[in-house]
């Protein structure tokens, strides 16, 4: 008896392996995908968050000698200038690796208590898990040479990425494939890069053909703070011998036009204006876990000065 019981055990014991072998390998259909995204993403949210921190004392418009302003934006109104700024409107990753998808929604630009406001929200939107803007003055404003600053409080999250920066007004992008652009022959200056990784440090960098990218020509300013913690100023002074950039009015890097040595020389242009707030990619790095969202850029001002001479040609 003992001896038959055994057969039929092993027998069942192999048919109920057999269908957890089968549960666990299942087939994908054609329109499902092993690396499909999670349904219980949080959803986007209609309604915009309030500023959380007060406006700064105004600084005044600079009178120096020499210096005429000849552009700016206080951002006072109640409302976005659209004759200042326009969108970068996308999510394809931006030639960086970068995570957040641009709109030109109030959740994630507009302005409140005299203070342009650019926040990184964590949400489900188009074919991202994050949503953050980039505006810029690219068709409406364009600048050759001169003092362009800007006052500005950066987040302080792990994996953000903010900038204020230039490209060349010629910059384009071919329509049929965002990532074929005429960059970096445009030229590129970043007045100032931030990584929330990085606290202590904001980085000047231009980038041009044959030293773009890891290449570009670029110089960190460490601080014995976390810059994240008041609003700074951001600033080059620009012309046809160089560009020298500022953090709170101190230099703290003077590049010279010979510092390409025998490659070209591509800042003798105007160049148009561009304030964002990436999220990860080959700079901002991993998005920590204790990153806490919304992350917000505020911007005080941004105001473009030249020389007398120069804005009376």
């Amino acid at each position: 008896m003992k001896i038959q019981i055994l057969p039929m055990l092993c027998l069942v014991f192999l048919f109920v392996s057999c269908q957890v072998e089968e549960q666990v390998e299942p087939t994908l259909l054609p329109t499902e995908s092993a690396t499909a995204q999670p349904t219980d993403a949080p959803a986007p949210t209609a309604v915009p968050t309030s500023t959380p921190i007060p406006t700064p004392n105004p600084i005044p418009v600079s009178t120096d000698d020499g210096w005429e302003l000849v552009w700016h934006d206080e951002f006072d109104g109640d409302s976005i200038n659209r004759s200042n700024w326009t969108y970068d409107i996308g999510g394809w990753g931006w030639g960086n690796g970068e995570v957040q998808f641009y709109t030109d929604r109030p959740e994630n630009a507009r302005v409140e208590n005299g203070l342009l406001v650019i926040e990184a929200r964590q949400e489900k939107y188009e074919n991202s898990y994050y949503t953050s803007a980039r505006l810029l003055t690219q068709g409406l404003q364009a600048f050759q040479y001169g003092r362009v600053e800007a006052r500005i409080k950066v987040p302080s999250g792990v994996g953000t990425w903010p900038a204020f920066w230039m490209l060349g007004d010629n910059f384009g992008r071919a329509t049929e494939d965002p990532n074929q652009s005429n960059w970096p022959n445009v030229g590129e200056i970043d007045i100032m890069e931030y990584v929330g990784r990085e606290p202590d440090l904001v980085v000047g960098t231009v980038h041009g053909p044959g030293y773009a990218g890891a290449g570009g020509l670029t110089k960190w300013n460490r601080q014995d703070y976390p810059i994240a913690d008041n609003f700074h100023t951001f600033s080059i002074e620009w012309d046809s011998e160089g560009i020298r950039w500022f953090y709170d009015g101190a230099p703290y890097y003077d590049l010279g036009r010979d510092a390409v040595v025998d490659r070209e020389w591509v800042f003798d242009q105007p160049f148009f204006i561009i304030l964002n707030l990436a999220l990860g990619g080959t700079l901002g790095g991993n998005i920590s876990l204790d990153t806490e969202f919304p992350q917000n850029l505020y911007v005080d001002y941004v105001r473009v000065y030249q020389s007398v001479s120069v804005s009376g040609e």
